[in-house]
């Protein structure tokens, strides 16, 4: 069961969501950087975008695969993410109070990693080819956009559910996630520029005055991700979440209403 908690129990685990997001953004304004900006070498070197994007997909979903089994991810339970740490609140396995708590620190992690990086590559990262690394519809508009978010959201967390919850595949379930994102920044970022995360796309939108079309990145991933558990506890069958880690084969601390020895115990 989650500890009941004072105020500043949870405190080591909600800096670490802050950290974890901030480590993801500045990754992600370097490689954007690096990948979009007219004077960057890799930008000249690489022949199409298809292969910019495989390349990014690479570095974010090593960064993310990273963070999730570093410690602080083993603690924190590696969310980066409001949409997740909500979705796991409907599931039962946090309260809302640590849901919320968790979703401000992602948000302010997000935006200090933002901010650093705009300090150490300073004007490449504000041009307009890069743009802070901002989440934007593509050419086919933003019903489009709207759908991909929706879709790649459910999928993600649809995918989380099945292998964390699972007990031959739950160790390997950062590396499903992972791999996907690289999936999703590969094929899917032309229609939506590839968010899944109200705290990422918030963050850059901070940093750049962009806030175009930022109603899709808020609203897109949570209905994606609680549509994921809704069809996931009601898939015929009796599907448990036994907890709200994306990695718990660690012996890191777990303040959330964790049943994970059950998993293996059935």
């Amino acid at each position: 069961m989650e500890h009941r908690q004072n105020n500043f129990e949870a405190l080591p685990e909600c800096l670490m969501e802050a950290a974890e997001l901030g480590v993801f953004m500045i990754v992600a304004c370097l490689a954007a950087t690096l990948l979009a900006y007219p004077g960057a070498w890799l930008n000249t070197a690489l022949p199409n975008d298809f292969s910019k994007r495989a390349l990014a997909g690479a570095i974010m979903a090593l960064t993310a695969l990273a963070l999730i089994r570093s410690p602080w991810g083993q603690q924190s339970g590696a969310h980066m993410n409001p949409a997740v740490s909500f979705t796991y609140w409907s599931l039962g396995r946090l309260s809302f109070r640590r849901a919320l708590s968790y979703s401000v620190s992602q948000c302010l992690g997000g935006a200090f990693g933002v901010w650093i990086s705009s300090i150490a590559i300073g004007p490449p990262l504000a041009h307009s080819a890069v743009n802070f690394a901002a989440t934007r519809p593509g050419p086919a508009g933003e019903s489009a956009a709207f759908a991909a978010e929706l879709l790649i959201s459910f999928l993600m967390m649809s995918t989380v559910l099945w292998t964390s919850n699972s007990r031959r595949l739950a160790r390997f379930t950062p590396v499903f996630a992972a791999s996907l994102i690289f999936l999703f920044i590969t094929f899917e970022n032309p229609y939506s520029g590839m968010s899944m995360n109200p705290a990422r796309s918030f963050a850059s939108a901070l940093a750049a005055q962009d806030w175009r079309a930022f109603w899709i990145y808020v609203a897109a991933p949570p209905l994606g991700m609680l549509s994921a558990a809704f069809m996931y506890k009601f898939a015929p069958g009796a599907h448990r979440v036994y907890c709200a880690k994306l990695n718990h084969h660690n012996v890191r601390r777990c303040l959330f209403r964790c049943d994970f020895g059950d998993l293996h115990a059935n």
